[in-house]
């Protein structure tokens, strides 16, 4: 174990619905039947985010935009200094993009073909690469800069260069590189040698942003519940839209374990049973070989270790392009005084 530089955790996955508008053949998330998170366990969970440190909120799904109250969320998060994300297919981005402008520090459209056929195709036929062009030229118009957010398969990677010249170049965005990973387990869906020596050379393009340590995580193995690098349950809290608590993420709760807030979510976080399965995170027989992206990163952001360097020179060049060195020096003087 490395030098350990958050004691709490740093970010929160708030998964507003389960329900999404698209069918991706790579994710299990829209074939479940979900509530939607209720605006007054939202706010309650929010401020106990805020005293417990967390810095990041991730609205998610499902399809955040589903939820009516979505721009609700995002001014109390606001209000309450935390930086926020949303990842969207883009469907309801047109309708709703005046109501979420400046609210989304990290707005990510996702896209992963360069041609409609295929990214559609992908998309379980829903025609989301019409609105995702759309959807950039309204962001153009109200000066927003959203990331495209490029899920890499054995089956598309040779799209890469295509979308960056169609739309990333001419658009002057940033091509988040997330290579797959299994919706419905923890291990890591296969890229062939030739996929992945092909993201290495991407990995320090310009405009492009991929986390080298995915990388160097999947040369070795991914996770070992013997010498663990994940720390997802230290670094992440993980909300369902049910208002509980999932263990030791999302991607694993149903081999492991879920628990109802009831309306104290600090009290459940520090309670004998969650402080002792956070101490087991990563050695779970079920964690073997895990990659998962969106656990991973903040387990690398917190911990030095080889893979804290690693990942350091493409988060900073993320920060610096997208917010420049003044907007930078602000976000982590903002960060660092959050909770």
């Amino acid at each position: 174990m490395g030098l350990r530089l958050w004691r709490g955790p740093v970010l929160a996955n708030y998964y507003l619905t389960y329900r999404c508008n698209a069918a991706c053949s790579f994710c299990d998330i829209w074939e479940k039947p979900s509530p939607y998170a209720t605006p007054e366990a939202v706010e309650k969970n929010l401020r106990s985010l805020r005293r417990m440190g967390v810095k990041v909120v991730d609205f998610t799904g499902g399809e955040p935009l589903l939820h009516r109250q979505l721009t609700l969320f995002l001014d109390i998060a606001k209000r309450l200094g935390f930086i926020t994300t949303i990842t969207t297919n883009t469907l309801l981005y047109p309708k709703r993009a005046h109501e979420l402008r400046g609210k989304v520090d990290m707005l990510h459209f996702s896209l992963d073909a360069a041609s409609a056929e295929k990214h559609n195709a992908l998309r379980g036929g829903v025609p989301c690469f019409e609105f995702l062009e759309e959807s950039l030229r309204v962001a153009q118009r109200l000066g927003e800069k959203p990331d495209i957010l490029f899920t890499v398969m054995e089956n598309n990677w040779q799209e890469i260069e295509a979308v960056y010249e169609r739309f990333v170049r001419p658009y002057q965005l940033i091509l988040i590189l997330n290579p797959i990973f299994r919706y419905n387990s923890v291990g890591a869906d296969t890229l062939s040698s030739q996929a992945l020596v092909y993201l290495r050379k991407w990995a320090r393009k310009k405009d492009v942003y991929l986390n080298e340590a995915f990388l160097r995580l999947r040369a070795k193995g991914g996770n070992s519940p013997t010498r663990p690098v994940c720390r997802a349950s230290s670094a992440v809290v993980v909300i369902s839209p049910d208002n509980r608590l999932l263990l030791p993420c999302y991607h694993a709760h149903e081999a492991g374990y879920s628990f109802p807030i009831n309306g104290s979510l600090e009290e459940l976080y520090h309670s004998e049973v969650v402080q002792h399965l956070r101490a087991l995170e990563g050695r779970f027989s079920f964690c073997e070989g895990c990659v998962i992206n969106c656990y991973m990163e903040p387990s690398f952001a917190v911990e030095v270790s080889p893979y804290f360097w690693a990942s350091l020179p493409s988060t900073l060049r993320y920060i610096w392009r997208k917010w420049g060195v003044i907007g930078s020096l602000r976000l982590w003087w903002n960060y660092l005084q959050a909770g």
